[in-house]
């Protein structure tokens, strides 16, 4: 059943994330992100598929653009910093890098934005009345040397008493470290006075290993699948011609009219045994997932079940094709089955959940929820 599920949520196998508490290793922009879907969702009354999580008494980090860009994405990764979390300590040089495994990207997944986010922490010392500029660069090239080849991604000024998150746009980047995984060399943050001298980023309150999980540093990309993966349908071959399981003394019409009419006799009122939808709750946690699922802890999936006999009444939001079917059902049933109930419509969840390594990925899966059933 694991394995089964596991292939559903496109995972080749179960993930062994690192050990982090849940509540401080995914980022809280995540967290928003998932809450944003789960409140976005029109849910009929008493149809719950999962419930927000609410984490914080803090504003939500995510932003209308940010909205915008989970509405056309179909996942969404954050990514750990693996340089090293206490680079403030090399003060004289007033930068810090940062670097993101890339590696684990799925293949057919394509990045429509990403960015780099750092946290701004208020500062009544040093620097208090001052405007610092901060320049992102993309590390082109390793080098033993103090000096990098750098190239400039985006440079904006920043009031020292202001707090908050600072968003950079690295869209461009990114989609180059899909392409060159080789190149992925990491991202320098550089700050300087208007006069050009270079600023501690721990003294101008730039986070650092010091801080918050919460506050960490961390990147964030919104991705669409750039191929559609289709299940292989069996095609039925080899029935050209006479049904070997035909009756050889097919019923006539008067005897399937008679067989209808008992049926419509005998067809009890009480809708119970008609095709409807039945509770169904799938539990993550019963899986032994919660380790790596973050949330939900389970969804609603519910099921169809149900007789589609003659007649199909409007309750059983029968097809046409259904109704014909039900009628040669009638004339000849070991040649013709009867229709199946089975879901008509259905609606996805979004699954929040840590990968091998410890990155939060947010995605989303069609048709895993049945809204209505009917005949077909």
């Amino acid at each position: 059943m694991q394995r089964e599920i596991l292939s559903i949520l496109g995972l080749p196998h179960r993930p062994r994330p690192h050990i982090y508490t849940k509540q401080n290793a995914a980022p809280m922009f995540m967290l928003d992100l998932y809450n944003t879907i789960s409140t976005d969702i029109k849910q009929p009354a008493g149809f719950s598929y999962y419930n927000p999580i609410f984490t914080t008494n803090e504003p939500p980090m995510v932003s209308q653009q940010d909205s915008r860009f989970l509405n056309d994405a179909d996942m969404v990764m954050s990514f750990v910093n693996l340089a090293d979390l206490d680079q403030e300590l090399l003060s004289s040089q007033g930068n810090r890098e940062f670097r993101f495994d890339l590696s684990q990207i799925p293949e057919g997944e394509a990045v429509t934005a990403a960015e780099f986010r750092i946290y701004k922490d208020y500062v009544r010392e040093r620097y208090e009345n001052e405007t610092i500029r901060v320049s992102l660069f993309q590390v082109l090239q390793e080098s033993s040397h103090s000096k990098k080849d750098l190239f400039l991604l985006d440079t904006r000024m920043m009031w020292v008493v202001e707090e908050g998150w600072l968003v950079f746009d690295i869209t461009s980047t990114s989609n180059h470290w899909v392409v060159n995984p080789g190149q992925n060399v990491g991202l320098q943050l550089s700050l300087e006075s208007l006069d050009g001298e270079s600023v501690n980023p721990r003294l101008a309150g730039l986070v650092g290993g010091s801080a918050p999980q919460d506050k960490q540093p961390f990147m964030v990309a919104f991705f669409k699948a750039t191929e559609v993966r289709l299940r292989s349908v069996r095609s039925a071959h080899g029935h050209k011609g006479r049904n070997p399981n035909r009756s050889k003394n097919p019923k006539t019409a008067q005897d399937a009219l008679k067989v209808a009419e008992a049926a419509a006799e005998n067809l009890s009122t009480d809708q119970k045994q008609g095709c409807k939808k039945h509770e169904l709750y799938v539990s993550f946690r019963d899986l032994g997932w919660q380790d790596w699922i973050i949330a939900p802890e389970g969804y609603a999936a519910y099921y169809c079940q149900g007789e589609c006999a003659f007649p199909l009444n409007s309750y059983m939001n029968a097809t046409n094709h259904a109704i014909v079917q039900t009628l040669v059902h009638f004339i000849n049933p070991e040649t013709v089955p009867k229709p199946c109930c089975a879901p008509t419509q259905l609606h996805g969840i979004s699954v929040l959940y840590f990968d091998d390594s410890s990155n939060v990925i947010l995605k989303k899966y069609r048709n895993m929820v049945v809204r209505a059933c009917g005949c077909h």
